[in-house]
């Protein structure tokens, strides 16, 4: 099989590798499609993931495939199971694991990080990580569980109401679909601050009642203090100021975006004391990745506007570099034989056909 493996410094290589099989309590997955997430453009940058990377490792870990082979024990999936796999595993023994925030666990492993995942044509995963899809969901809806998966638990910290009036901070694939999320939670009006003019359209499609400009001086002024809820899904210093402008008195914020970790932002303390903010931030997905699947199944999250792009295995580091630019929105990768009909390509249907 092929399998593109991260070597470090900003390198991967394609190797033809063995086979993997299921030893008891393991499923063999034949992977199908791997999202690029913006930890996988950490990584290749040099930068922490969610766990440590110790190259050589095949990324990837939001992906959606095929189960071809379970392990002695293994009950609750079969053969031609089409699922998605919930990379974090964690120790269950540590101090976080034990009082209910086991998305804090010491010793946390990842598939995709940590251990080799979906930028293969097949992998090998617990049977605790794989979730069954619906044998009508696309494997491409699929691989998009592990990030709803995430945005639910910064969902279920931004305490929305129904009612409120939400603003999301960044038009990426993650403020898509938090923008969904806060619909889903009774949000009677929905914000998204994007500067890029493709994304803030693909927000409108998505059912945002208004999308500004943040450059744009008198688009941002109009929204300054009007959102009970805030979640920014950008990762930079005037997202972060943004947040705290567009927060009314009493709003939430939540920090959902991963910055990079020399990132300081000074905060503003008389407008935490005065607005009396509350601020959280949020990590990985404990225990969502069903909930995700359950939303995924049941139609109820678009993602076509979402992936814009798609890339065959063998172009995993220009997929990944696809993935920083901002012609995309989100790049995912095909990770069995294709057929290109007009080569690498933005928005509609997937241009590799899997047979």
């Amino acid at each position: 099989m092929k399998a593109n493996y991260f070597i470090g410094n900003g390198s991967f290589e394609l190797r033809e590798v063995e086979m993997p099989h299921a030893d008891p309590g393991e499923v063999v997955i034949k992977n199908m499609v791997c999202g690029v997430c913006g930890t996988d453009v950490h990584i290749k940058n040099g930068e922490p993931g969610s766990a440590e990377v110790n190259p050589p490792v095949v990324l990837g870990h939001e992906y959606s495939g095929e189960v071809i082979e379970v392990g002695e024990g293994v009950t609750s999936l079969k053969p031609g199971d089409h699922v998605t796999v919930d990379p974090n595993i964690y120790c269950g023994q540590c101090a976080h694991c034990r009082n209910g925030k086991k998305q804090l666990c010491e010793n946390m492993q990842a598939v995709g990080v940590t251990r080799d995942g979906g930028f293969a044509q097949f992998s090998l995963v617990p049977e605790a990580q794989a979730f069954r899809l619906a044998p009508s969901v696309s494997f491409e809806a699929g691989a998009m569980a592990e990030p709803l998966a995430c945005c639910l638990h910064g969902i279920d910290l931004a305490g929305i109401k129904p009612g409120q009036t939400v603003c999301i901070i960044g038009g990426g694939a993650i403020g898509l679909i938090m923008l969904q999320l806060a619909k889903l939670s009774g949000a009677a009006r929905l914000i998204l601050s994007e500067p890029n003019e493709k994304r803030r359209e693909a927000a409108k499609t998505l059912g945002a009642d208004l999308t500004v400009d943040p450059t744009d001086p008198a688009a941002y002024e109009g929204v300054k203090g009007t959102a009970d809820v805030v979640i920014e899904c950008v990762g930079n210093n005037p997202a972060v100021r943004a947040a705290f402008d567009f927060a009314k008195k009493g709003a939430t914020l939540v920090l959902f975006s991963v910055p990079k970790p020399e990132a300081q932002f000074p905060l503003p303390l008389f407008d935490v004391y005065k607005k009396e903010l509350t601020i959280k931030g949020s990590f990985v997905n404990p225990d969502t990745h069903d909930r995700a699947v359950a939303l995924i199944n049941s139609g109820k999250v678009d993602f076509g506007p979402i992936i814009t792009h798609r890339y065959p295995l063998s172009e995993l580091s220009e997929a990944i570099g696809a993935q920083s630019g901002s012609e995309s929105i989100k790049v995912v990768v095909m990770a069995q034989e294709y057929k290109s009909t007009a080569g690498r390509v933005s928005g509609g249907p997937s241009v590799f056909a899997v047979p």
